[in-house]
């Protein structure tokens, strides 16, 4: 799953789950949005990217790779070393920059049990 966000400056992509071939249906749109809003910044969180595979990664260098065109910048927020590798071995890292501070909570705690919320 991707979701897009947009503030005055910043798109968002926040993506969720496997960026892989199964998944390559949906690029061509998602980019085609990403890259109509014009935005500067494009920030991609990657905290929920459970897998990320040459597809995946194509699709990431393209969004950042237009961005760049335009004089705008890509940051990937959340991302592990397993998708970093993947990059640097696409000869790609250097379209991004990488945000090694950011923190999310984990879709599933250390437990391996999913966090459950209590009835309200």
């Amino acid at each position: 799953m991707i979701e897009i966000a947009t503030s005055p400056a910043t798109t968002t992509l926040v993506i969720a789950g496997d960026l892989d071939l199964a998944e390559r249906d949906q690029f061509p749109e998602i980019a085609a949005r990403v890259v109509g809003l014009r935005r500067q910044l494009l920030v991609i969180d990657m905290c929920r990217v459970t897998f990320m595979d040459s597809t995946g990664a194509a699709f990431l260098i393209s969004l950042a790779d237009a961005g760049r065109k335009r004089g705008g910048e890509t940051v990937l927020r959340g991302c592990d070393d397993r998708d970093l590798f993947v990059l640097e071995v696409c000869g790609a890292l250097e379209l991004f920059r990488i945000d090694n501070d950011h923190r999310c909570e984990p879709a599933t705690p250390p437990s391996g049990f999913a966090k459950v919320e209590p009835p309200a």
